[in-house]
Formats: C-alpha cells, structure tokens, sequence
C-alpha cells in the first residue's frame, strides 16, 4: 500500500456539508483535493461554502500558513469518478447515510482506483463490512469518521472491520495526524463506533429524564454545560473513574444502574415530537422553541467556541506537508 508520506492527491466522495469541510482540512494542509459530486450546484455551493469558512476562521485568529487563494487553488471539482479516480492517493467517501448508495460507490472505487489505495467512509454509524460487501478488495476499506465541522474538531475515528488490513489503518492514522487531526483506532466495527455510542447514550437518558418530568430541557442542559461538561475537555470518563476511584465506581453503579433508561428503542416522547413535526431548527421548535435570531446566536455559539478552542490546541494549523522531493506542492 501507498505510505502516508506519498500521499499527496485526496479524492472526496461528495459536496455537502461534511465533503466540502474535509476539502477545507485536507486542502489547508498542503494536500490536492478533488471533489466529486454529480450535482453541479452542489459542488458550485461547496467552493463557496469553503471561501467563506476560510473567511470566518481568519475572522476568529484561525490563519494557516498559506493564503486563502493558494489553499482554494489546490482544491478541484469533478462531476466524474472515472478520470479522477485514476489520480487519487486516499479516498474518502462523504455522502449520505444510504447502505445502498456507499455501497455502489465502493464498488465503483475499488474497480476504479490503484491496487494500493485506502477507500474510506466518513460514515457515523453503518458497519465498514456492510459498505465494503459488494468490493473485491476489501483489506483497503476502513471507516475514517470526522466530526462537524471537520476543520475545527480534531477527532477522526479510524474503524477497522473484520476484513481491512492492519496497514491501511495506520496509514491512515498517520495521515490523519499529518493533517492535523487527532486519530484514534477503532478496532470492532460496531455500530456508532465510539463516539456515537457515547453520545447518543447520553441523549437517551437526558430524553429519558425529560419525559419521565425529573427535570426539565433547559435544566438538563445546565447540568451539562455547567457541571460535570465542563471536566470533559480535559478529563475523559475513564480518568474520572480512576480519579474517584473504581471502588466508589462500582459502588455507584451496584446502586443507579437499575434506575437508569435501558431502553433498547428510541423514546415516545422523541416519536411523538418528530410525528407532530417538531424537529429542532428545522421547524422551529423541538425540546425547546426557536426563532430564526435564536438559531443563528447558537450556531454562532458553538463556532466561536470550537474556534477558540481550537486556536488554543493549535491542531488545526500547523506547517504545510512536502512532498517526496521535500518541496510543496
């Protein structure tokens, strides 16, 4: 297989919204970037999408050792897999959550690209193995999960089924730490990986607490963002039971355990409110209500914090990689 150092071509699989961020990430790092979507407004919205992210991260202290027009110069559009194909060093697929669609393009890589290729799937749940079943080579397909906005958060699951390779993954470990990001290995492909799995079990209980009328939505949120959240940047979940101490741990959950939601199916009252057509931002009104002012001050929010955050790491700038001949390219 290809090494990480020889990578220098990185082939996305769609436009949208994740797509057009890791081209910002990989593009930003030195790397030539090529975009395939076959929906040409799409592609047209993601270039302007990553101008003006460029624009906002400069707003916010985010600068990267080239300039926005030489970043935005190595980044190509296609409407075509075949002719790009050819090109790629390390693919990576960024569409929608659809089995059957990862599983057509994968099909269509794997004939397509170099014997020594990684194809990866940014995919936040659905089994590697399931989107490699239709592939003959399936040593090279590993999942490589970014999380939003990719250019700001520093975490990539690397998933590794029961068929890739041990190489493949630490290429694209490597690779990912080159860009900038934080990798980390996911040895069993199970479903939501590990950072889902955490968040959504979290979600279930919060939802759970709610519709049982513990506490309401605002008063869960505090208790995150203004109790044990604020450990979580520098203090993980399992430091924290080392720091209390497993004994106490166990002690604790001999106890609570039993009381917490164990449902294995999504809440009724998360059901009733998606069937009423209460979905969030996108209608207006969810666990709480929201005014168009109101979601624009939190998205905004949450992208000034991710920025500050990531200015003080530093892990998404950094230096410009080189080529073989140790020049940019």
């Amino acid at each position: 297989m290809i090494t990480a150092d020889k990578i220098r071509n990185i082939f996305i699989i769609g436009a949208g919204l994740m797509g057009s961020g890791l081209a910002l990430t990989f593009a930003s790092r030195g790397y030539n970037v090529y975009i395939l979507d076959l929906n040409s407004e799409v592609l047209s919205k993601g270039l302007v999408n990553i101008r003006n992210n460029l624009g906002i991260l400069k707003e916010g202290g985010i600068t990267f050792e080239d300039n926005a027009e030489t970043i935005l110069d190595r980044i190509h559009t296609t409407l075509s897999i075949k002719g790009t194909a050819s090109k790629a060093d390390f693919v990576i697929e960024a569409v929608a959550e659809n089995l059957e669609l990862k599983q057509s393009i994968f099909h269509d890589l794997d004939s397509l690209c170099p014997a020594d290729v990684i194809l990866a799937s940014n995919t936040s749940v659905i089994s590697i193995a399931e989107i490699a079943a239709k592939t003959i080579h399936r040593d090279r397909i590993i999942g490589t999960h970014f999380w939003n906005p990719p250019y700001l958060i520093p975490l990539v699951e690397i998933v590794k089924s029961d068929q890739s390779s041990n190489s493949a993954v630490d290429i694209a470990f490597e690779l990912m730490q080159k860009s900038g990001k934080h990798p980390v290995r996911v040895m069993k492909d199970v479903p939501g990986f590990i950072g889902n799995r955490l968040q959504h079990a979290l979600w279930r209980e919060a939802i759970s607490i709610v519709q049982n009328g513990i506490a309401d939505a605002a008063s869960v949120d505090d208790v995150v963002k203004k109790g044990f959240g604020l450990r979580l940047p520098v203090l993980g979940p399992m430091e924290n039971a080392d720091m209390v101490g497993l004994d106490l741990a166990l002690s604790i959950h001999n106890y609570i355990l039993k009381h917490i939601e164990a449902s294995p199916y999504p809440s009724p009252l998360l059901k009733e409110k998606v069937n009423s057509g209460h979905l969030g931002f996108k209608s207006g009104s969810g666990f709480y209500q929201w005014t168009e002012s109101e979601i624009k001050e939190s998205r905004e929010k949450l992208l000034q914090h991710l920025m500050a955050a990531t200015e003080k790491t530093g892990l998404s700038t950094g230096n410009v990689p080189t080529n073989k001949y140790g020049t940019e390219p």
